[in-house]
């Protein structure tokens, strides 16, 4: 395995064990998980893979074959770049009392680069699945991924909600993770693609729009100005949808409607997938994404032309996943499609003169787990 000849090469013994997470995609439920909401990820078939030995001196030394040179972390506040989501995560569990050292590191991943894929949780799930097994901590799947997300928080300071780290930690093979963000609360909903002759295609635009992280940020102070001006503790709890826009006018009118019809559009898909009509999903994703780009703002030309061309080529719904501005876009797709939809898409970023996007399935995977 090449990230235990790499751990032999830089720290000259085996490592004391390997650990991977995945990388997930969102089915559907974007941008409701830190308004208390409900989403429906699944782990990907690529992510992290970590190479780790305890060490007793509290150090953290670490190597990603993906990034540049080692990283040797004394002070954990010292910490740079890629290296604090893993250091973030040394840096919560000791705040919260366990006793947990050092450590020797090497990283290796494999997913796709400016998908959206979240990598930076399965780089902190990685990290945290490891030294949970390593230091004897006993912390539950759920527990490594609150202290996963806490790291990106509070340490890296990206507001993210709990869905990226709770797919990476908990989901299963074959299996959606739906996932009630308040009470962290999950059931795993049966995702079998293959059985119905679809597909899912992630189409990566491959491009990052810099104004993202600061937008993510001030969507969420619209959805908390909002919450606040309605009187409830989360938008999650708006059951009068129509009274609450009378309330509401600009950016905060608009981000209430796209949450509230999202979290009635997720549980409308478990209601589809749990009755095995998975082709009829398409339509609620159709409406997601128009949303998602209409009332919350967060799409981009580059992920509206993806939707909009898969769509022609017969896929039977489409829309962006992930934060948005950029990244990927998911399409349901017949298997006697795939290719109609491949071409329309590719065509039609070739007429724009755009590079041309990465266009592969995903199946659900499984979540973290010890490999060696």
């Amino acid at each position: 395995m090449r990230v235990v000849e790499a751990f032999q090469e830089s720290y000259g013994a085996e490592p004391a064990g390997v650990w991977h997470a995945p990388g997930r995609v969102n089915l559907i439920g974007e941008h409701t998980d830190y308004n208390d909401g409900f989403v429906l990820p699944f782990a990907v078939p690529w992510g992290v893979t970590a190479a780790v030995s305890p060490r007793e001196d509290g150090v953290v030394r670490l190597r990603s074959l993906q990034a540049g040179a080692p990283v040797t972390v004394e002070s954990l506040d010292g910490a740079e770049g890629w290296a604090r989501y893993a250091v973030g995560v040394f840096w919560v569990l000791r705040a919260a009392g366990h006793r947990v050292g050092g450590a020797d590191i090497v990283i290796d991943g494999d997913v796709p680069q400016g998908a959206g894929l979240s990598s930076s949780a399965a780089l902190e799930v990685a990290v945290g699945t490891a030294l949970n097994e390593l230091y004897g901590l006993g912390l539950s799947k759920m527990e490594v991924a609150l202290a996963a997300q806490k790291a990106e928080n509070d340490f890296v300071g990206m507001p993210c909600g709990i869905m990226d780290q709770a797919a990476s930690a908990l989901s299963q093979e074959g299996q959606a993770l739906f996932m009630d963000c308040r009470s962290l609360g999950t059931r795993n909903i049966p995702f079998d693609l293959a059985q119905h002759g679809l597909q899912l295609l992630i189409i990566n635009t491959g491009v990052h729009h810099e104004l993202a992280d600061g937008q993510y940020a001030r969507r969420r102070r619209d959805c908390e100005s909002a919450a606040k001006r309605l009187g409830v503790d989360a938008l999650r709890d708006v059951t009068d949808l129509a009274g609450a826009l009378a309330k509401l006018s600009g950016d905060e009118r608009k981000r209430v409607q796209h949450v509230v019809t999202e979290n009635h559009r997720v549980e409308a898909v478990i209601g589809l997938l749990r009755a095995g009509a998975v082709r009829e999903i398409g339509g609620l994703l159709n409406a997601s994404h128009l949303s998602l780009r209409d009332q919350y703002e967060v799409s981009c030309a580059e992920l509206d032309v993806a939707v909009e061309s898969a769509i022609r080529g017969g896929a039977r719904g489409a829309r962006m996943t992930g934060g948005g501005f950029g990244g990927s876009a998911i399409a349901l797709v017949a298997d006697d499609r795939v290719e109609s939809v491949k071409e329309s898409v590719t065509r039609a970023y070739a007429e724009r003169g755009w590079a041309a996007p990465e266009i592969y399935p995903a199946t659900p995977a499984a979540g973290a787990r010890r490999l060696i």
